[in-house]
Parts: C-alpha cells; structure tokens; sequence
C-alpha cells in the first residue's frame, strides 16, 4: 500500500459518516452468528484491498454482516466470497480459491477489490444518502488506481454507482444498461463490465454459474493486457 491508499483507508475505518450503519455495525459484532459466537468481529468500515498497480477493479455493493464486517476484508468469511474467490482462482487472478481472514495468504493479480459502500446497511438496502456520503471514498480510490483498464461491476446497485461516478466527470453520450458481460468503453479508455452479483441466491437459481463468471474473468483479463 502506498501512502494515498494508507491514508484513504485510515480515513475510512474511521468514518462515522451515517449513524444508522455504524449503529447496525455495532449490532451485528454484538449479536454475532451462533457459527461465530467465539470470534473478534473486525465491526468497523470495510476499505478495499489488493494491487494498488491494478489494470482490473472488481466493484460491489457493501461488506457482508457476518463476511466483511466480521473478518475486515470485503468478500472474505461469506458465501458469495467463497464463490468469488473459486471463480477468481480458476481464471489465475488469485493465488488461492478461498477468502477467509486477514492473514490467510491470499494475493490477487494486478487486481483490487472494494465496495461502493463501505459499511453493511440493514437488509442490505442502503439510503441514497449513506451512498452519497460514501461516495467520495470510492472516487478516491478510482481516481489513485493509475493503470486501470477494466472495471468489473458485482450488480446492478455497483453498475449504477460506477456509472454517478463518472457522470461527474464526464458527459456519458451513449446509454449504458446493466446486463451481465456487456462491455463498455467510459471516457478515460477504462472498459466497463456489469455482472450478475455472486450471490447465494443468484448462484442457486443459477442465474450465474461458475463457467460464466470464470468466462467473464477471462475476457477481463484479456482486456487489460490489450
């Protein structure tokens, strides 16, 4: 980490910005799942992690209850990080198919991991307004990311707010609809790419499966090596 992204992410773990989510963080690290009664919740902000040098940014909605605002690292300790990772390692971006805690070893390639919202939000619907509030974190994070090629959007909510992001910078002339493996070329040369969220119950309705998000990773990887 360099000094921009040490001081950012100071910053974020430190936010107390929207009192609803830093209450429901509290919550949640007091009433803790009965599989984790024994455990430390991290129960702070969840910053972004990986290649600072990234070409490839992987973009969702927030932290996981008992996932990210358990262990501290976004998409680690929950079912649609164990999914995430089985894909990112079968498409050679990570150097192991699991995500479990801070200090498991994990190492992705020219590749950086972080949410729009950096805190959990009650039934994982956050106000317009704690998205506004975080907002500012994700354009800092963007905007220290220098060899950025293609972003990867994990939903629909992570598509949108991708896009406000870039709407404050730019005048976008071509409409951009989510749809899953759609690719986008953004103002700065960056491709942008939605995708289905790995989600549980996206994952068992099978509206994602492994050959496709392995499939989309692939191409994302060509992509940045273009």
């Amino acid at each position: 980490m360099n000094y921009k992204f040490n001081r950012l992410n100071r910053t974020i773990i430190k936010c107390k910005k929207c009192p609803r989510l830093a209450n429901f963080i509290k919550k949640v690290s007091r009433e803790k799942r009965k599989q984790n009664i024994n455990e430390n919740y991290w129960g702070k902000p969840v910053t972004g992690f990986g290649d600072i040098n990234a070409k490839l940014l992987i973009l969702g909605l927030a932290p996981a209850a008992h996932g990210g605002t358990r262990t501290g690292r976004a998409f680690t300790g929950d079912k649609s990080g164990e999914f995430l990772f089985h894909c990112l390692y079968k498409s050679k971006i990570s150097n192991q198919p699991f995500s479990k805690s801070l200090n498991d070893g994990l190492k992705i390639k020219s590749t950086y991991i972080t949410n729009i919202l950096k805190c959990v939000p009650p039934g994982d619907k956050p106000l317009n307004k704690e998205l506004d509030n975080c907002s500012k974190y994700f354009d800092t994070e963007i905007s220290n990311l220098n060899k950025l090629k293609i972003i990867i959007t994990l939903g629909k909510v992570a598509f949108d707010n991708c896009l406000k992001f870039y709407k404050k910078k730019y005048t976008l002339t071509k409409k951009m609809h989510f749809k899953h493996g759609k690719s986008y070329l953004l103002p700065d040369n960056v491709t942008l790419m939605p995708s289905y969220h790995p989600s549980p119950r996206n994952v068992n309705t099978k509206l994602i499966s492994e050959k496709m998000m392995v499939t989309l990773f692939k191409r994302a990887k060509k992509i940045s090596k273009a």
